[in-house]
């Protein structure tokens, strides 16, 4: 199937939803969704709502506000609780379920109470074979993600958006900031801002694409390889560790593997992740019916 193909679904997909509630965070995906819902229903017919909490940077929550308002789409913005769930903050492997379906609830109620006909997320065809438990949440509250439906990888979703002009197109991923706290550390407030504040540093320096990865006392940094003989060269190695020891970190190392997307997964047990592959394959074995 043709990009051109693709989009053509995606428009399709819309059309026959009518009135959606989109789950917005600013994001390629996200903002990409957005975009093309109001193309095409027209903005009276779509609401984006944008979850604020301490796992959200405070500079992509002003960027995805901005970029709403550019793309004329009608925006909302709600405070989620999700520090009050004992089964968020103990950041389990199924973390991501339990931060999604805060988020969610809240949509579906929105949607129920102001006739929308659905609430829609950023998924794409690619998060079909990775590990994201968040997918589960989707499903328990009947959301819908077109951009999988259609069969839209990320590519494909860059590509789009470059035409378009949006300015995510070559924006480096972001999930959340909790996904840099290593699975079993309890997610507070405070090691949420240890991990805002250390990232916000090394944008600073002039890192695109990175990781903070928090191990309790360890800051475990990600950066591209052709990154790595920057940010060990002085004066800048001697920076960040400054900076970081203030934040509260006593150690401060570089990965050598270099950046790469959802590395915390590593350490799973296949026993985690076959669970989350049964549920996969099981999914899919109904929708084949």
């Amino acid at each position: 199937m043709s990009i051109h193909e693709k989009y053509n679904s995606l428009q399709d997909i819309f059309k026959k939803l009518g009135k959606v509630v989109v789950a917005y965070s600013g994001g390629v995906d996200s903002t990409f969704l957005l975009k093309v819902a109001v193309d095409t229903l027209g903005a009276e017919n779509v609401l984006a709502v944008i979850g604020v909490s301490p796992s959200l940077a405070k500079s992509q929550y002003k960027q995805a506000v901005k970029i709403a308002k550019d793309i004329c789409a009608p925006l909302r913005t709600i405070e989620l609780n999700e520090m009050a769930d004992p089964e968020f903050i103990a950041n389990k492997a199924d973390r991501c379920f339990h931060c999604k379906s805060h988020l969610l609830r809240i949509l579906y109620d929105i949607a129920k109470k102001e006739n929308f006909n659905c609430v829609v997320c950023g998924n794409n065809f690619d998060d079909e074979e990775d590990f994201r438990p968040g997918s589960r949440a989707i499903k328990l509250f009947a959301a819908r993600s077109p951009l999988a439906e259609a069969k839209l990888t990320k590519n494909d979703i860059r590509q789009l958006s470059r035409r378009m002009n949006l300015p995510t197109a070559d924006l480096p991923a972001s999930p959340c900031l909790a996904s840099r706290i290593s699975y079993g550390l309890e997610i507070t407030e405070e090691r949420l801002k240890q991990i805002e504040q250390a990232e916000d540093f090394l944008q600073g320096l002039g890192f695109v694409e990175f990781r903070v990865r928090h191990h309790d006392t360890i800051a475990r940094i990600e950066v591209h390889p052709q990154d790595i003989e920057k940010i060990t060269t002085k004066p800048t190695r001697s920076k960040i560790v400054r900076k970081l020891k203030l934040l509260g970190f006593k150690f401060v190392t570089i990965d050598l593997q270099g950046f790469r997307s959802g590395s915390l997964n590593e350490p799973l047990s296949d026993e985690e992740k076959q669970k989350h592959n049964r549920e996969k394959k099981e999914k899919k074995r109904k929708e084949k019916k």
